[in-house]
């Protein structure tokens, strides 16, 4: 048959290297699904439960790969529930290329179901997306579909998603003679004299002092994670991260830090308390990775390095290439440095002192270091929203090789569940066999997107949920309690046997409630065994409140 519009499209996705589209099916988007049946075996269609879970499945997908993630859905309600999920690539600056059915063009502005073409009173697609992307456009015909893909895929490289809504009609069409899909190669701009100003201070720095580096989530994106340990070992360097960026540098490297911001470690403060520079490398250092910072870090001079300038004021140079301007800044400083690790031995970070809770189940603390005990090299952990969150970001040293991702952007509760197992089909096969991937959230996200389990189940991901249930949105219920006097609670829920409730829905998947490390002990062990998903509910208190710097303050001032 003719080639259509839709199979450009799949053969353009194989093209740029991506092998895997996101999304679920309706009526104006099955001609894409009709297209990816009939591609070559090098791009599957992925059916995920809900737009949202998609989108983050192609989110996740990105943030593994370095590259481009993909998601697909229909109009209406379809084109609706990926907002959020783009908000998210948008805030993080995550590459994400969304593709979005529309009705026929005859029926828009005609009372077409699901109408969102701006006329005659309907949502007007183009602007609501227009302000979550780097990049949206309505492709008319099939002769401008590959320049609007190619300006898509530019802009959603330069950091963030881009959309391109597409038409039922033209979706079918023919694409006639169009060459076959060609995308430039990405470029990178150059910032000499942000560079020779970062250079100048680190070289003053060194005479005087000791630096410190923090460290974002882009060192990862760039993959200049060797560049950023070479770099911090010609400085001799103190090494800190931000809470999204913590497999950015070695956890158990002498010169590890810990973690900056509202989940920060005391170690990186001291280290900034005795620095003259602090270099800031691939993060604008949001308030999560800012809180209780700004003043020791106006005590010392700011660098800068990365994408996007920095919400402090600090001497700046743009990077679109980390692994490169890096690698020549410690090619700089390189000369008459002896390239060892560091001569003394790794040491225990100092965790923040949290309230005796008195509850029931296990403490965060206590269950997250059984966790990290047993994830082999290469594991990647996607850590959800809330008080789950900061205790894994807090109290979680991530295993050497593997990613550490947190949705910091949008905060979106669900996140993981969806961006995990987007990431696990990038990377489920490792170097030496089956790579897992561990996603660690509350029972308040799961009851959002925590049916994205199915996906991992239909196939057969090497997932491992791991769920923290304490009957409630307990990060709520904290600030219920700290900000509102503990009058009332509107986010405890009816108790959920959740454990049981899943073994009974997927007789066929491994699946434990504990409570006691030495069960989660022995059902994690048994997870890692196993090829396939497994799901581990852990009762835990919904009244403990988490390493997080802003509850503990308050704390502090209460009488």
């Amino acid at each position: 048959m003719p080639s259509r519009v839709v199979d450009y499209l799949v053969r353009a996705v194989s093209t740029l290297g991506v092998q895997h589209i996101f999304g679920v099916d309706g009526a104006n988007i099955e001609d894409l699904y009709d297209a990816l049946f009939d591609a070559p075996d090098d791009v599957a269609g992925i059916v995920a439960k809900h737009e949202f879970s998609a989108a983050t499945m192609a989110d996740g997908y990105a943030r593994s790969t370095g590259g481009l993630g993909v998601v697909a859905a229909t109009s209406g309600g379809g084109a609706m529930n990926l907002v959020a999920g783009l908000a998210e690539s948008y805030a993080s600056r995550v590459p994400v290329l969304a593709l979005v059915g529309q009705p026929p063009t005859a029926l828009e502005g005609n009372g077409a179901f699901q109408d969102s073409s701006g006329l005659a009173g309907t949502i007007d697609a183009a602007r609501m997306f227009g302000a979550i992307t780097q990049y949206c456009a309505r492709v008319d015909s099939a002769a401008d579909l590959p320049d609007k893909l190619s300006r898509a895929v530019d802009a959603a490289r330069r950091g963030g998603p881009a959309v391109l809504l597409l038409p039922k009609d033209v979706q079918q069409s023919a694409i006639g003679d169009i060459p076959p899909f060609r995308s430039a190669p990405p470029t990178h701009r150059r910032d000499e004299s942000g560079l020779a100003r970062v250079r100048a201070a680190l070289t003053a720095a060194r005479t005087v002092g000791k630096i410190v580096l923090i460290v974002g989530d882009q060192v990862a994106r760039d993959d200049a994670r060797a560049e950023l340990a070479r770099l911090a070992r010609t400085l001799d360097a103190s090494v800190g991260v931000a809470p999204d960026a913590k497999d950015t540098y070695d956890n158990a490297d002498p010169a590890f830090c810990g973690v900056a911001g509202s989940m920060g470690h005391p170690e990186l403060s001291a280290a900034l308390r005795a620095a003259t520079l602090c270099l800031i490398v691939g993060t604008p250092m949001p308030i999560t990775a800012r809180t209780g910072l700004d003043e020791l870090l106006a005590g010392c001079t700011v660098a800068h390095i990365g994408v996007a300038a920095p919400y402090l004021s600090a001497i700046h140079a743009t990077s679109t290439d980390l692994a490169r301007d890096l690698a020549e800044l410690a090619d700089e400083f390189t000369e008459g440095v002896e390239e060892s690790s560091h001569p003394y031995p790794p040491h225990a970070l100092t965790s923040l002192r949290v309230p005796e809770s008195t509850g029931p189940g296990l403490r965060y603390r206590e269950l997250v270091e059984t966790i990290e005990a047993l994830l082999p090299e290469g594991t990647d952990v996607f850590a959800d929203a809330g008080n789950t969150g900061a205790a894994v970001v807090h109290h979680l040293r991530v295993p050497r090789g593997g990613r550490f991702v947190v949705a910091l952007g949008m905060g979106g509760m669900g996140y993981a569940f969806g961006a995990a197992i987007g990431s696990a089909f990038a990377r489920h096969r490792g170097p030496s066999g089956i790579r897992r991937t561990v996603v660690v959230a509350g029972d308040g996200a799961f009851y959002m997107h925590g049916m994205e389990l199915h996906t991992a189940i239909e196939h057969q991901l090497p997932v491992i949920f791991i769920v923290l249930n304490n009957n409630a949105h307990a990060m709520c219920v904290t600030r219920e309690q700290l900000y509102y006097q503990d009058r009332y609670s509107f986010n405890r829920f009816r108790p959920a046997q959740l454990g049981a409730g899943i073994d009974a829905m997927f007789p066929e998947l491994s699946a434990y409630s504990v409570r006691t490390t030495a069960e989660l002990a022995i059902a994690l062990g048994r997870c890692v065994e196993s090829e396939g998903p497994a799901f581990i509910s852990i009762d835990v208190d919904p009244d403990e409140v988490p390493p997080f710097i802003p509850f503990l303050a308050t704390l502090e001032k209460k009488p």
